[in-house]
């Protein structure tokens, strides 16, 4: 089963956008999540109906972070994406007449619902700040000759 990798690709190019300081344009965006310009446009406009980005058209245009990284959190990012289920765990059947897998599906729901629940508190702890933060204190091991910007097309 293919995996959700939209939260984790929105949070790459967020922080790259923060670093850019000026507007990114969808086809740069695109580069660094390995995607089309068109599937970035289409995450990206859940964002911007939150008022987490904007993006402004013609010469100079692009995106650009429109909110104060110290109050969206992970969670609000997850949110905008649409909240999609963090696990792809399931059922067999979901209606079974089996009472062995009446059993089964029950012990799931409850591990399911408990671990989501605490995947969803530990998102809504981290901000856009946090994870800012720990990226610069990470560029700042690597030292002054580091150009991050030589890894991706970004």
């Amino acid at each position: 089963m293919k995996m959700d990798s939209r939260l984790s690709g929105v949070l790459h190019v967020l922080m790259h956008m923060t670093q850019r300081g000026e507007p990114v344009t969808s086809e740069d965006l695109a580069m660094a999540m390995s995607t089309n310009p068109v599937v970035v446009r289409r995450v990206m406009a859940g964002l911007r109906a939150r008022g987490y980005v904007r993006s402004d058209r013609g010469h100079g245009g692009g995106w650009s972070i429109a909110c104060d990284l110290e109050r969206v959190t992970l969670l609000d990012i997850h949110e905008a994406l649409g909240a999609p289920t963090p696990f792809a765990i399931g059922h067999r059947s979901d209606n079974p007449s089996c009472l062995v897998e009446q059993a089964v599906n029950a012990a799931l729901d409850d591990s399911l619902r408990a671990a989501q629940a605490l995947l969803l508190e530990r998102l809504g702890q981290v901000t856009l700040a946090d994870l800012a933060a720990d990226f610069r204190a990470r560029m700042a091991r690597r030292g002054p000759g580091f150009d991050q910007e030589k890894i991706h097309a970004l």
